[in-house]
């Protein structure tokens, strides 16, 4: 039914426009967010559908994002080192969060914890990604 597009030039075009609108329905999204945050409240935003979508949007994004740059390092870096580096100040951020939630919540160390732990996870999850790919390209 559709010829399949073969000359480079118009796909590249085509990426062009496909990037465009992706711009265009990003920032139609954070103007919805935004007029829900400025109306209702941060709770009121956060319980919009479109919250999701672009938070999941952004989380996509820079995955794909880390992928582009790994292949483009300048110098091979060496895997196991960066995940060393990266894991040890992952451990320093996540025990400086937990002491200072913990103190804020006056005293609450399991509130410091639970937060110090998120962060840490949801930190690591990434590095990993990154030491696969630079293990990979090696």
């Amino acid at each position: 039914m559709f010829k399949k597009i073969k000359d480079e030039r118009i796909q590249l075009k085509n990426l062009r426009h496909i990037r465009i609108l992706f711009m265009i329905q990003s920032l139609g999204i954070l103007t919805i967010l935004i007029y829900d945050l400025v109306t209702g409240g941060f709770e009121k935003m956060m319980s919009n559908p479109l919250w999701y979508v672009f938070m999941i949007t952004l989380i996509v994004s820079g995955y794909l994002s880390m992928n582009i740059s790994v292949n483009y390092e300048p110098e091979n870096k060496s895997p196991k080192r960066s995940l060393m580096i990266g894991f040890l100040v992952v451990i320093g951020i996540s025990i400086i969060i937990s002491i200072t939630v913990a103190l804020v919540e006056s005293g609450d160390w399991k509130s410091g914890f639970l937060v110090g732990g998120i962060i840490f996870i949801c930190s690591i999850i990434p590095m990993f990604y990154l030491y696969h790919l630079r293990r990979r390209q090696l």
